[in-house]
């Protein structure tokens, strides 16, 4: 499956907002088991970071998809919806942040990683739910059922270090990402000691 470099990204995008048509081609393949489903997700996920009001009038069907037990277009609809929150006006997102970061609760590691690494991008759109967002990712260990939990601690310190100067309580995400100096996967260990090298000035 071919990687979209983001010149191609922009030029594809630049066609679908001019062609509605051509858009919901992608957004429908989205939910089809077909060679172009990646190539329709890479392009919805930049459309929804760059250009989210031309993707918000859909988020009803997206928020639909993301219920629908598959696990591709779960996986695809994570990205979508939180790139959508930052045209959220209506306050949607709120309604389906249980389901949402319920993801983290389960035995899947993928979706559940993949909402910790989207969860900086939220919280810095949706400052109200900061506190609620801090506290589902540093319950990992207590909530999620699989045996990764080690993992997707690390993917929620890359997503705290990328939106670290929006969020309010950073007492709270310094004392987790310090806590996981001691990890069992190398991977989240540097990522705990990168985060504390740029954000805390920490000397390993």
């Amino acid at each position: 499956m071919k990687k979209l470099t983001d010149i191609e990204k922009e030029k594809i995008s630049k066609k679908a907002l001019k062609d509605k048509i051509y858009l919901q081609d992608l957004i429908e393949n989205l939910c089809k088991d077909c060679d172009e489903r990646w190539f329709s997700f890479q392009v919805l996920n930049y459309i929804s970071d760059k250009y989210p009001e031309y993707l918000y009038h859909k988020w009803d069907y997206f928020a639909e998809l993301f219920k629908s037990g598959n696990s591709y277009t779960k996986y695809a609809t994570i990205y979508i919806l939180a790139n959508l929150t930052k045209a959220d006006t209506k306050n949607k997102f709120d309604k389906i942040f249980d389901d949402y970061f319920g993801e983290l609760d389960t035995k899947r590691t993928i979706t559940a990683a993949q909402v910790a690494y989207n969860a900086g991008k939220i919280a810095k759109a949706k400052p109200h739910l900061q506190d609620k967002i801090i506290n589902k990712l540093i319950d990992i260990e207590e909530v999620h059922k699989g045996k990764q939990k080690e993992l997707i601690k690390g993917y929620a310190i890359s997503s705290f270090s990328k939106y670290y100067t929006f969020f309010n309580d950073k007492e709270k995400i310094l004392k987790f990402v310090k806590n996981q100096l001691n990890s069992k996967s190398p991977s989240t260990k540097k990522r705990a000691k990168d985060f504390l090298k740029k954000w805390d000035k920490f000397e390993s």
